[in-house]
C-alpha cells in the first residue's frame, strides 16, 4: 500500500509541475506548438482544432500514466532518500528528472544529446533548444522541490 500511496503522490507531482510549467513555457514557446511556420512541425499543431482536441483529449491521461511510471523505480530508493536532508533529495530528483529523462534520453528530441547528433538541421536549433530547456528547467525544479520536500 506504502508503493500505491507513493506512486500517487509522486504522480500529482509530475502532473502538477508539468502543467504549469507548460503554461509557463507556452507563453515564450507558442512558435514550437501553433500555426504552419512552427518550429517542431512534426508536433501536433494547436492552432488546428482538431489537432487541439487530440492533445486535450490525452494530455491529463498521458500525463497520469507518465507520473506513475517514473515513480515505480523511487521504489528501490523511498528508504535511503527518506533519511536525506532536502538538498541532496532535490539534487537527486532533479538530476534523474532533468538529466536522465530529458538531456541524456536516448530518444532525438530537439533539447537533448541525442537531438543534437541525429536530428536535422530544421529540427535543431538554437532558439527550440533554448525554449525546450526552460520548459523543462522549470518543470524540473518545481517536480523536484515538491517531491523532496513532501515525497520522502
Amino acid at each position: 500500500m506504502e508503493y500505491i500511496m507513493f506512486s500517487f503522490w509522486f504522480m500529482l507531482v509530475h502532473v502538477g509541475a508539468y502543467m504549469l510549467a507548460g503554461i509557463l513555457a507556452l507563453r515564450i514557446s507558442k512558435d514550437i506548438y501553433e500555426g504552419r511556420q512552427r518550429l517542431m512541425d512534426y508536433l501536433r499543431d494547436m492552432s488546428d482544432e482538431k489537432e487541439r482536441k487530440v492533445v486535450e483529449k490525452l494530455v491529463i491521461p498521458g500525463q497520469v500514466f507518465r507520473g506513475i511510471l517514473l515513480s515505480v523505480p523511487l521504489y528501490f530508493l523511498i528508504g535511503p532518500l527518506g533519511e536525506m536532508a532536502f538538498f541532496p533529495k532535490f539534487g537527486f530528483i532533479f538530476s534523474l528528472l532533468f538529466i536522465y529523462t530529458h538531456i541524456s534520453s536516448a530518444a532525438p528530441c530537439p533539447d537533448n544529446v541525442e537531438g543534437f547528433i541525429y536530428l536535422k538541421d530544421r529540427y535543431f536549433s538554437k532558439k527550440a533548444f533554448l525554449k525546450f530547456q526552460m520548459e523543462m528547467v522549470i518543470y524540473s525544479l518545481l517536480a523536484s522541490i515538491f517531491a523532496a520536500g513532501f515525497l520522502f
